[in-house]
């Protein structure tokens, strides 16, 4: 929690599965002073607010209330987890002509009281929501966070971890460019202390599928994903707030990244107070440039067809 006079504060837009486990986690943490939960349905923000509030006396001194949008005047960080969910006929696109439309009014609505703030999207498709809230935003782009494949490299780790038998802490590997099913995994650069990883191929494709598919998997067995998510969110309001410096691989626009231009995807970045610091050009070989490359055009056809 912050040491100095001003208080931190962080808001939280959205407070379904995603949102309301998020702000539990920081809660839990004593990541801020001031904790500011948002929602459409102002009656589940309270109910969380108030159920949150009852357990204070077991966590400490953390000020939490369900708000307006004129409560992110003072925020460090607004994390933004709401979005529709599909209608029965609807396609995907038209879904996420309705969210891009639901993120235009909640950034509108967050720029009317904060320019000097954070947003860390979580929604999904996030690299494609990150963008357009840039856009509408008119923000300095260090500003506006995607949480990227932070969670899908914690993933990646955790089950290099299992195979090898390693502290997954002490894998270093990535999962990079699209949150979803054109990511890719940079085996070139993963490593244990500087060793090569001692895997076969036949290990390296089942641990990607594991990886890339984790999230159907979930759904499947339990209908949403929220616990991981919300620590990796965490772990990037840690990074901001301390001023850490930390590499994290987040969601952030890229430009002549490997080529790569004009689209959001997860690469690693160097996260402290200011946001993204710096973009990593990390050495790829030629299949991963070419990987990267695909996951960036399949994004931009979706962009394009949200801005028809």
């Amino acid at each position: 929690m912050s040491t100095s006079s001003k208080k931190t504060r962080i808001v939280v837009i959205g407070v379904g599965a995603v949102g309301s486990t998020t702000a539990y986690t920081l809660l839990l943490r004593h990541r801020m002073d001031e904790l500011v939960l948002l929602d459409a349905n102002m009656d589940k923000a309270r109910g969380d607010a108030q159920d949150m509030n009852h357990g204070l006396p077991f966590v400490g001194n953390v000020k939490v209330w369900a708000g307006t949008y004129e409560d992110c005047r003072e925020a460090d960080i607004v994390i933004i987890t709401a979005g529709a969910a599909q209608k029965p006929g609807e396609s995907r696109i038209d879904l996420l002509k309705r969210n891009v439309a639901i993120y235009e009014s909640i950034t509108t609505e967050v720029l009317k009281y904060n320019d000097h703030g954070i947003l860390l999207i979580a929604s999904n498709p996030v690299d494609v929501m990150s963008y357009f809230t840039l856009k509408k935003s008119n923000w300095p782009v260090n500003r506006v966070i995607g949480s990227g494949t932070l969670l899908d490299s914690a993933r990646f780790r955790y089950l290099i971890g299992e195979k090898l038998n390693v502290d997954p802490r002490s894998v270093h590997a990535h999962i990079v460019g699209e949150h979803g099913d054109s990511e890719l995994p940079l085996w070139s650069l993963s490593n244990i202390a500087g060793s090569q990883l001692s895997l076969s191929e036949e290990d390296k494709t089942e641990i990607f599928e594991n990886t890339k598919n984790a999230a159907y998997q979930i759904i499947s067995s339990k209908g949403a994903t929220y616990y991981a998510i919300a620590l990796a969110l965490d772990r990037i309001c840690v990074a901001i707030l301390r001023n850490e410096g930390a590499v994290l691989n987040v969601s952030t626009l890229l430009q002549d990244y490997h080529g790569v231009s004009d689209v959001f995807l997860g690469v690693p970045c160097i996260v402290d107070r200011t946001g993204v610091r710096e973009v990593l050009h990390v050495t790829l070989n030629e299949q991963e440039k070419q990987q990267l490359t695909a996951s960036a055009n399949k994004l931009k056809e979706i962009i394009e067809s949200v801005e028809m």
